[in-house]
């Protein structure tokens, strides 16, 4: 049932958000040199790899780790950069990771490939088996600004509480925070 959700949403936000993706997709390209899209190597089900895109808000240049790891991460953002990771529309071509199956509305965020110290503590609390989200438990509850002992536990604690109403109640946390720019660091 998840799955059936979850592309049933992607259909309608795909039709719904066409046109702000397509604005973003512009305003991304005429304000910074290089690609529309950032294209990640993240951690998925099972700890198997794949390709996440993201409207990218970070110079070509950006070393590939977690945004908390830079030392000064504001200097490596595109004139829009802060704009779109607080509004979150970085976020949107996701949608294509939700379609392909790869990503879930709701689930652990997907760890990058280097983040060792997260991708271990997930698969000791058998995170590692559910499908990574756009939003998820430890998402409305912190964001980036929670250490990643407590990123897991929220991890885990979705694991034990996953349900079709808790995901909706994710979604409408997520919704609102979003709208609020809240738990957003860049």
């Amino acid at each position: 049932m998840k799955r059936l959700f979850d592309l049933a949403l992607a259909m309608v936000f795909t039709v719904i958000m066409v046109l702000p993706i397509t604005a973003v997709a512009i305003a991304v390209k005429l304000t910074s040199s290089g690609p529309i899209l950032y294209w990640s190597d993240r951690v998925g089900r099972d700890n198997r790899i794949f390709k996440m895109p993201k409207f990218r808000s970070m110079r070509t240049d950006t070393p590939a780790v977690a945004t908390h790891l830079l030392q000064r991460p504001g200097l490596w953002l595109t004139p829009i950069g802060s704009f779109l990771r607080k509004s979150s529309l970085d976020e949107l071509p996701q949608i294509w990771n939700i379609l392909t199956g790869d990503m879930s509305f709701v689930g652990p965020r997907p760890a990058l490939f280097n983040q060792d110290d997260l991708i271990a503590q997930r698969a000791k609390m058998g995170v590692h088996k559910l499908i990574p989200g756009l939003t998820g438990w430890a998402q409305v509850n912190g964001r980036d600004e929670l250490p990643i002992s407590e990123k897991v536990r929220l991890d885990a604690e979705y694991l034990e509480r996953q349900t079709f109403l808790f995901d909706v109640k994710i979604l409408w946390m997520t919704a609102v925070k979003v709208l609020a720019r809240d738990g957003v660091s860049h």
